[in-house]
């Protein structure tokens, strides 16, 4: 089996293992990694954080955003093959937000435009990651084009969030694949 069909395979069965969790313990693993990434200390220091929105059942990061409503949160709008980020007010989410492409929760298009080179950390959507830093995605090569990009911070630090049971050793890997710089579960961070 080659590393695409391989990729399939797992992310199909790590996505209706996750969406299986009972909601109760959904919420309780979704706060547990909110409670490791506000004691990171990177996440600390930053000003600016491009974070997601949960769809499927991925790990909900609404209780990060409350503990820290002072930070500038950016959103992704997916336009074309690309991400496009927008400042959001973390207070005001639910007002600033509409369901966009792919049936993602989104940013509205009307919001300002986050400056990449400001970002200090992305926490990245994760299907599964391994212990080498690796992420599967969904498919689409959308945070693999973004983190490609030439125009971020080059002291950017990449955090890929996932469950605890979608850390695995190892995971199928294509020459675009970009390793993240640590990897947060409701288990805790494990940095790179």
């Amino acid at each position: 089996m080659n590393p695409a069909q391989h990729k399939q395979q797992l992310r199909k069965q790590l996505i209706n293992a996750r969406q299986s969790l009972p909601s109760h313990l959904w919420q309780q693993k979704s706060e547990a990694i909110c409670h490791y990434l506000s004691e990171w200390e990177p996440i600390h220091a930053a000003q600016v954080i491009l974070a997601f929105m949960s769809l499927y059942q991925e790990p909900d990061l609404t209780c990060l955003w409350q503990a820290f409503p002072h930070k500038i949160w950016g959103l992704p709008r997916c336009q074309g093959k690309e991400l496009i980020w927008h400042l959001v007010n973390a207070i005001y989410l639910s007002q600033e937000t509409e369901v966009g492409a792919y049936g993602i929760p989104e940013p509205l298009p009307t919001l300002p435009l986050v400056d990449l080179t400001k970002v200090d950390v992305v926490l990245v959507p994760s299907v599964a990651c391994d212990r080498q830093g690796y992420r599967l995605g969904y498919g689409g090569g959308f945070y693999d084009r973004f983190l490609a990009r030439k125009d971020i911070s080059p002291t950017l630090k990449t955090v890929g969030i996932t469950f605890a049971n979608s850390h695995l050793e190892g995971l199928p890997t294509e020459s675009w694949d970009i390793p993240l710089n640590a990897v947060c579960t409701e288990a805790g961070i494990q940095i790179f």
